[in-house]
Parts: C-alpha cells; sequence; structure tokens
C-alpha cells in the first residue's frame, strides 16, 4: 500500500540520518474507502494525488508548528504492508481525516519510493500559508485563501538519491 508521510525538512534530515521514516505509529495519507467516497473518482493517479495533496496540507500543519524550520511542505511517499496502514474507524467520514491513516511502527528509509518538497519560489507562500493556517481553521475566508494560495504550488518530485542535497549533506 502507498502512503504519504507529512514531514518537514529537518524531519526529512532526521529520517535521512537514522534511517528510519518516525518513530510510529506514524500518521500518513493513503487512498482510503472515505477518500474514495470523498474524492468521487475512480481514476488511481487521482486518488494518489488526493492523498499526496492531504498530506502536503498536513506537512504546512507542522510547517506551523516549527517555525525554524525551512518553508517548504514535504511528503514521503513509502509502501507499507496492506496490514501495517489502518484507518481509524471513527474518524473516516471526519472531513479533517479523510485519507489518514496510522502506520503501525517506523518504516525504513529504504522502504521510501519518492520525496516531494516546494520550490524555493513557493516558500513565500508557504510561509504565509503556515502563518494563516490557524485563522483558516477558525473559519476566517481570508486566511482560507491564503492557505490555499500553497496549493497552487505543485510539490516536486525528487528519487531517494536525492535526499542527501534536499537537506543540505549531499556533495
Amino acid at each position: 500500500m502507498r502512503v504519504y508521510v507529512p514531514l518537514t525538512l529537518p524531519g526529512l534530515a532526521e529520517a535521512y540520518k537514522t534511517g528510519e521514516v518516525g518513530a510510529g505509529p506514524l500518521v500518513a495519507y493513503a487512498v482510503t474507502p472515505a477518500l474514495r467516497e470523498w474524492y468521487l473518482s475512480d481514476d488511481v493517479e487521482e486518488l494518489e494525488y488526493a492523498a499526496l495533496s492531504r498530506a502536503a496540507l498536513a506537512s504546512l500543519r507542522l510547517l506551523a508548528a516549527d517555525p525554524g524550520a525551512p518553508r517548504r511542505r514535504v511528503v514521503v511517499a513509502v509502501d507499507v504492508p496492506g496490514g501495517q496502514a489502518s484507518a481509524e474507524p471513527g474518524r473516516g467520514l471526519d472531513p479533517a481525516a479523510l485519507g489518514e491513516v496510522r502506520v503501525a511502527g517506523a518504516v525504513a528509509l529504504a522502504k521510501v519510493a519518492s520525496v516531494h518538497v516546494d520550490s524555493a519560489e513557493a516558500e513565500a507562500d508557504v510561509a504565509a500559508a503556515a502563518e494563516a493556517l490557524r485563522a483558516a481553521d477558525a473559519g476566517d475566508d481570508d486566511a482560507q485563501f491564503v492557505v490555499d494560495g500553497a496549493e497552487d504550488h505543485e510539490l516536486l518530485w525528487y528519487a531517494t538519491q536525492e535526499i542527501p542535497n534536499l537537506v543540505g549533506l549531499g556533495d
């Protein structure tokens, strides 16, 4: 099962150093029955993109909680055995939890299929979105517009071999 784990660049650097993504259980996003129902599509690629987008929003929340982190959303795509990731039954149709799954334990960095990161050009919009997130959650339409502005930036795809360069540990 492909899951999308939200991180920050410092979180990605830590995963690179330890060889593991998180200590588990991890919050990740995947194509769940509730996400399928919400998105109303049978196209697997569209559903995967929706799960990736949900993880990107969760990464933005991590950035809002860590003002020292570079203002770039990070999502790692990981392949885990189907039984290792599960949705919480009671939260299936909760709009805030669409696509959310729990991964039972830490995931070896070797299981990462790809890394998705904002470009440097997105940093100003992502920074503004992280600042506006709390107000957007409280119902402020102007703040929601700012948060949505971060979503206008597509996350760039990186191979796992590029992680050292992304986190500043490469040559």
